[in-house]
C-alpha cells in the first residue's frame, strides 16, 4: 500500500482554497452560491499590461528565465521600491517568484531549522503557519484581538522573543483583518528588532496599494534594521493579476541568494510572459489605481454598514486590503432546525448551507471568534450576500 509522508498528512488544506472548492461544487449542482471566500479582485488585468504580455510573446520571450527573474524586471522593481516606498534594494537583492506565497516559502525554507521559533501575530494569513510547519519550525502565536484593531504591539513581540527566535512574519495591510500598521507602530517594532539583530522579519506588503489611509508605510524604511527585513510584494492584488502568478522580495543579498538557490531546485524562474507583463505594472504610476481603490472603499462601507445592523456582530474598521473580519462569537451556542453553532467553522458551514454564501472561518487565521468576508466583488453581489447573511443569522436563537 502506498503511504504518504508525515509531512503531507500533517498539512491542512488551505481553508480559503477549501471553501472555494466547496462553493464551486455547489455551483456545479445548480445552486446560486455567492463566493466571498477568495482574495481575488473582480477587476480585469489592465489592458496595457496585457499588451506588454502580447508583445513579449511576439518577441519570442518564451524560453527559460533566470532563476531570480529577468534583470530588466528586477531593475523595474528596484525603481518601484524607491519610488513608492523610499527603499533602496539593488537588483541583486530582489528575487522574483511564482507569487508572494512562494516568495515567503523561499525565505522560511532558507532560514528555518528544526525547532527554530517563528513568531506569527494572529490573525495571520493561513499559509504562514503551514509553511513554518513544513520547514519544521516552531510557530509562536501572538494574539491581537479586535479591541486592538487586530494589531500586535511592539511589547507583545518583545515578550515573545527568546534565544530560539529566528523569524517573525506579519502583513500590512493585513490579510485577513484589513488592519494597517502606522509609521509610529512600525517604528516601535523596529526598536525591538534593533535589540535582536539575529531575528529576521518578513513584512508581507502584497496589499500595499489597497490602502485607505494616507500612505502605506514599509518596515524596511528604518535603515538600522533594513537588513533584518524581507519585504514581500507582488502584482496579484493591486494590478488584478492573480492568474499571472508573480511575487517578489527585497532582502539582503545573503537572503536573496539563498532564496534563489532554493527556488532553483523547486521551480526555477517565473513565467517569461508574466515577467514582461509585470515590468509594465512596476513602471506604471500607482495613481491610476485610484478608481479601483475607491470602489473597494465603497464596498467596505457597504459591508460594514450591513454587518453593524446585525445584532451581535462586532467589527473593526479595516484600513486596507479587501476583507472584513467580524467577531461573530455572539452566535456560538445558538441553533436553527436542530443545528447548533459551536464555533466559526460551524457558522461558516451554516452560512454556506443556509444562505448559500461562502466565507472562511476565522479559526484558519488564528482567531476562532471571527469569520473572514472578502468584498472583492461588486456592490450588487455584496448587497445580495449581506441580505442572505442577515436573514440566516436572524434565524439562530
Amino acid at each position: 500500500m502506498i503511504e504518504l509522508s508525515d509531512r503531507i498528512n500533517a498539512m491542512e488544506e488551505s481553508a480559503t482554497i477549501a471553501m472555494s472548492r466547496k462553493s464551486r461544487e455547489l455551483k456545479a449542482e445548480g445552486k446560486d452560491v455567492i463566493a466571498l471566500s477568495l482574495g481575488e479582485p473582480d477587476f480585469h488585468t489592465p489592458d496595457f499590461i496585457k499588451e506588454a504580455a502580447t508583445q513579449a510573446m511576439n518577441d519570442n520571450f518564451t524560453y527559460y528565465t533566470p532563476v531570480p527573474g529577468y534583470l530588466d524586471l528586477r531593475q523595474s522593481i528596484s525603481k518601484k521600491f524607491k519610488r513608492d516606498n523610499n527603499l533602496d534594494y539593488s537588483p541583486d537583492e530582489i528575487v522574483v517568484s511564482t507569487g508572494a506565497k512562494q516568495s515567503i516559502a523561499n525565505v522560511v525554507l532558507s532560514l528555518i531549522n528544526e525547532g527554530d521559533e517563528v513568531i506569527i501575530p494572529a490573525p495571520y494569513w493561513v499559509s504562514y503557519l503551514a509553511i513554518v510547519n513544513v520547514a519544521e519550525g516552531k510557530p509562536v502565536i501572538v494574539n491581537a484581538g479586535i479591541e486592538n484593531d487586530f494589531k500586535v504591539s511592539a511589547k507583545q513581540l518583545e515578550d515573545a522573543i527568546t534565544p530560539k527566535t529566528k523569524l517573525i512574519i506579519f502583513s500590512t495591510p493585513c490579510n485577513p483583518t484589513g488592519s494597517v500598521y502606522s509609521k509610529e507602530e512600525l517604528a516601535d517594532i523596529a526598536e525591538v528588532l534593533k535589540r535582536h539583530p539575529n531575528v529576521v522579519i518578513i513584512a508581507d506588503e502584497i496589499y500595499e496599494h489597497i490602502n485607505f489611509t494616507s500612505k502605506h508605510e514599509s518596515l524596511a524604511q528604518f535603515s538600522e534594521i533594513k537588513n533584518q527585513v524581507v519585504t514581500v510584494n507582488g502584482v496579484s492584488k493591486a494590478w488584478a493579476m492573480t492568474g499571472w502568478r508573480l511575487g517578489y522580495i527585497g532582502a539582503s543579498e545573503k537572503i536573496a541568494k539563498a532564496c534563489t538557490k532554493m527556488q532553483g531546485q523547486f521551480t526555477s524562474g517565473t513565467s517569461s510572459i508574466s515577467q514582461k507583463a509585470a515590468i509594465a505594472a512596476m513602471e506604471a504610476d500607482p495613481a491610476i489605481l485610484k478608481d479601483m481603490i475607491s470602489a473597494f472603499e465603497g464596498r467596505r462601507k457597504l459591508v460594514l454598514n450591513a454587518l453593524n445592523d446585525i445584532e451581535g456582530v462586532k467589527t473593526n474598521i479595516p484600513e486596507g486590503a479587501f476583507y472584513v473580519f467580524p467577531d461573530v462569537s455572539y452566535f456560538y451556542g445558538k441553533s436553527f432546525n436542530g443545528r447548533t453553532i459551536q464555533d466559526g467553522n460551524d457558522l461558516a458551514m451554516y452560512l454556506l448551507d443556509e444562505a448559500l454564501v461562502a466565507l472562511v472561518t476565522g479559526e484558519a487565521f488564528g482567531d476562532r471568534n471571527c469569520i473572514r468576508i472578502s468584498y472583492a466583488t461588486s456592490e450588487e453581489v455584496l448587497t445580495k450576500a449581506m441580505n442572505r447573511i442577515r436573514e440566516a443569522l436572524e434565524k439562530l436563537s
